[in-house]
């Protein structure tokens, strides 16, 4: 019982520091992703690295972290009143990118902490895995539809669903393993569950809420329900295979009752570059 409550307060915590970023603007939502980032490529360094990580790659990475979804926040920012000012900050934090991956390649050469190949991969990883993906949700919130904060807020909403709809129908009646090499509990029958939560919720947003997603049709909506449930498994399946790669049960323990930070955002790691590519397809195809 007391797991349950810890769990539950955690939860609706997490819930509500999303929620007021996204309802608070753009630089609280970039901090947001900051946060995201820097917490996820934090842990990811540790776990993939056995803890044997020294705490000048740990810096280094961070600051890598920060400048890349800086780099692509900026980028995509068409909200600031100066194009100007939009690329010049857009370089400058791109230009401390590069700078990061020079200290990066050249501080290994100092530091003895094992297999100097490992440690970059490792590195580089966590900035394609966790950075990259927080840059792009940034840019989403700036550029996608007329009101971009609630399409995020949506697409964050969809994503919860999908698990909850997973997880209860799969506990009812999960029969069918969906991947029992990576996780064993997921089933077929909890999929299908998440993925009509996830269509059903797509079309009724898109039918309440027309001025979040003007220009778009039913079967747009029908298709970003369903990206966001595969994708979303499939996010949720990498970093199991992650897990078990590298043999730990939970990516941390930041957050009671809900493991580490990479626990909780494995789903929209992926979820976000699909819907960043589904957004330009619509526009391509317009």
């Amino acid at each position: 019982m007391k797991n349950v409550f810890t769990r539950l307060c955690t939860g609706i915590l997490y819930i509500a520091i999303i929620v007021g970023a996204i309802i608070g603007g753009q630089w609280w939502f970039w901090g947001l992703a900051v946060l995201f980032g820097v917490l996820g490529v934090n842990e990811f360094n540790r776990i993939s690295n056995n803890h044997h990580v020294s705490n000048t790659t740990r810096l280094l990475d961070i600051l890598g972290a920060i400048f890349l979804i800086s780099g692509i926040a900026a980028y995509f920012n068409s909200g600031v009143s100066s194009p100007l000012f939009r690329a010049w900050t857009c370089g400058a934090f791109m230009y401390a990118y590069i700078l990061y991956l020079l200290a990066r390649f050249i501080s290994q050469l100092y530091i003895q902490d094992g297999n100097a190949l490992s440690h970059y991969a490792h590195s580089l990883m966590g900035q394609l895995y966790i950075a990259a993906p927080m840059g792009l949700m940034c840019g989403i919130y700036t550029t996608s539809c007329p009101q971009g904060q609630y399409f995020v807020l949506g697409m964050f909403i969809l994503i919860w669903l999908s698990d909850t709809g997973a997880f209860c129908v799969g506990s009812l009646i999960g029969r069918h393993k969906l991947f029992e090499r990576i996780s064993p509990k997921k089933s077929w029958e909890g999929f299908f569950g998440g993925l009509l939560f996830c269509i059903g919720s797509a079309v009724a947003g898109w039918k309440l809420f027309p001025e979040v997603l003007a220009g778009w049709n039913l079967w747009l909506a029908v298709g970003y329900g369903a990206l966001v449930c595969v994708f979303g498994t499939w996010g949720d399946l990498v970093e199991s295979l992650l897990k078990r790669t590298i043999g730990v049960k939970d990516s941390g323990n930041l957050l009671p009752g809900h493991g580490g930070i990479l626990d909780r955002i494995d789903s929209l790691l992926l979820v976000v570059p699909a819907t960043m590519a589904y957004l330009l397809a619509i526009d391509l195809f317009k």
